[in-house]
């Protein structure tokens, strides 16, 4: 997947320290429970002043490119706090004021060059890692799934300060979408989940309908279900979306996915339809407890009549299981 700009952050800072720009990382450690960008958000800024990405919704940031300048000036890292008013946090989309701290870190100086291109190319092997921090000791570390407080939160998703002083500052691996059946609404819904931050695969062995003309620059797998989803090996960050309303199509999708911990199952189908789904499922010998793994009618319901708006309520169940579980 070619991650887009603002989830580039990273590879971005890398870029521009390498060109000879200078490059600084700032780093949300804390802030107020309604910020508008949680723990481990980050904001890369060029010698040039250019930047990518945010550490809040806007009130800090103009300090924050100051204090990079200067950092990337001087080669030392430091802490800012903030303290934001009511009115401030009001401006940005917030109901009261609160405090955010943010690591300014100059790349080369201080977070060292060969520590920043090991978590660049740990993300583009989608491997899980965490950049560690201690802010009063200065030690930097890369970390994965074989740390516990680390593991723990790369589960949960939430970057963070623990009590041992350490900031855990996630990487997960880029969301998945895959989409079973290249139908009227897996156009929209590949689109909307693209821009949500997922890498969208399609699925579909009717070359008609899995088309590039239909899909383009979308990534289309013409093997049977089955056997693309064997290739594709979905893990905890991958949802799967069936839509074709055959059997023959739908259910060998069905079947491989729950055999992977994929966060997420939506069926398209009337309720009546899922009902026949289900005598299949059970009579092919799968589990209830699998059997309540599958969403179905697929989407939050909320009225959608158009394939771009039943898009919108699929994508917006997928993100209510994800976050909210």
């Amino acid at each position: 997947m070619t991650r887009a700009p603002h989830d580039s952050i990273p590879e971005i800072a890398l870029e521009w320290h390498r060109d000879g720009r200078g490059a600084v990382l700032a780093t949300v450690l804390e802030t107020w429970g309604s910020a508008p960008r949680a723990a481990g958000s980050q904001l890369a800024v060029s010698g040039e002043a250019e930047i990518m990405g945010s550490v809040s919704g806007g009130c800090v940031e103009g300090a924050v490119v100051a204090e990079a300048l200067e950092a990337l000036a001087d080669g030392r890292p430091r802490l800012m706090s903030f303290g934001v008013s009511d009115d401030e946090a009001f401006a940005v989309g917030l109901a009261c004021g609160g405090t955010i701290r943010v690591l300014v870190e100059p790349v080369g100086a201080a977070l060292p060059e060969p520590l920043l291109a090991g978590l660049v190319e740990a993300r583009a092997a989608r491997r899980p890692v965490a950049l560690l921090v201690h802010p009063e000791r200065w030690e930097r570390r890369l970390a994965g799934v074989e740390e516990p407080a680390v593991a723990s939160r790369l589960r949960s998703d939430r970057s963070g300060m623990e009590e041992d002083g350490w900031f855990i500052g996630l990487h997960n691996p880029p969301l998945r979408l895959v989409v079973v059946g290249a139908v009227h609404i897996a156009q929209p819904l590949v689109q909307m989940a693209r821009l949500a931050g997922y890498d969208p695969v399609l699925i579909d062995p009717r070359a008609a309908f899995g088309s590039a003309a239909r899909f383009p620059g979308e990534r289309i797998l013409e093997d049977w279900p089955d056997e693309a989803m064997a290739a594709l090996d979905p893990d905890s960050r991958t949802a799967v979306v069936t839509l074709t309303h055959d059997p023959k199509l739908d259910d060998p999708a069905i079947l491989a996915t729950l055999a992977t911990p994929a966060f997420y199952l939506g069926c398209l189908g009337s309720t009546r339809t899922h009902a026949k789904r289900l005598d299949r499922l059970r009579a092919a010998g799968v589990a209830e407890p699998d059997i309540a793994r599958i969403h179905a009618p697929v989407g939050l319901d909320i009225g959608a009549k158009t394939p771009a708006e039943i898009a919108v309520s699929v994508l917006a169940q997928i993100t209510q299981v994800l976050r909210q579980g």
